[in-house]
């Protein structure tokens, strides 16, 4: 995806108001071997980026004054109750380096579930994102996670999970639990009487 930014000058809280009010965002690229560089973005234009998935887990291309260069969303904040992005945060990524971000899992199947299909069982999601390590040109844009074979009283750890290629999760040494199936208590009872 790519993302036009500008240079700004001046910094601090009135600075930020200032832009805010002509309808712009204040950020700040950092990383790599260059400087941090205060930048000011197109404001509406990156609410409405923001509520795309793709542009929090993908290498974005920010071009200021006709440069390019390759970014990550590291941060942002939005004010409490206006539609309105406070500040961004972008760090630089240099396609020869690994980089290490969370990507999105996205559940796929559950429908079909032995779990839920044949026991009734009630999936809980327990991670809707993992932290992975990878270049940036492998970095996926979600991972998929398939619930087709999942039975009740079942669960799926991050060592279950298909990685695209050159993708690893960091999970520190844990199998780290993504789903868990299991029978509601009621539902339980229900059939031991009916037994």
């Amino acid at each position: 995806m790519k993302v036009v930014a500008f240079n700004r000058t001046q910094q601090g809280t009135g600075a930020s108001r200032r832009l805010r009010n002509a309808g712009q965002t204040p950020g700040i690229i950092y990383g790599g071997t260059e400087a941090p560089a205060l930048i000011a973005l197109d404001g509406n234009a990156l609410y409405h980026a923001l509520k795309k998935e793709a542009f929090h887990g993908s290498v974005l291309d920010l071009e200021i004054d006709g440069k390019t260069q390759q970014v990550l969303l590291r941060d942002f904040q939005m004010h409490a109750f206006k539609q309105l992005v406070l500040h961004a945060d972008f760090q630089r990524v240099d396609t020869s380096k690994p980089i290490h971000t969370k990507v999105t899992l996205h559940f796929v199947n559950a429908e079909i579930s032995p779990a839920v299909k044949l026991s009734s069982a009630v999936i809980s999601h327990v991670l809707n994102e993992v932290e992975v390590s990878c270049l940036p040109g492998q970095l996926p844009e979600f991972i998929e996670v398939d619930l087709s074979k999942l039975e009740a009283g079942q669960s799926i750890h991050t060592g279950d999970l298909v990685l695209p290629e050159g993708v690893t999760a960091l999970t520190h040494g844990q199998n780290l639990t993504v789903v868990t199936s299991s029978i509601p208590r009621g539902a339980a009872a229900a059939a031991d009487a009916a037994e």
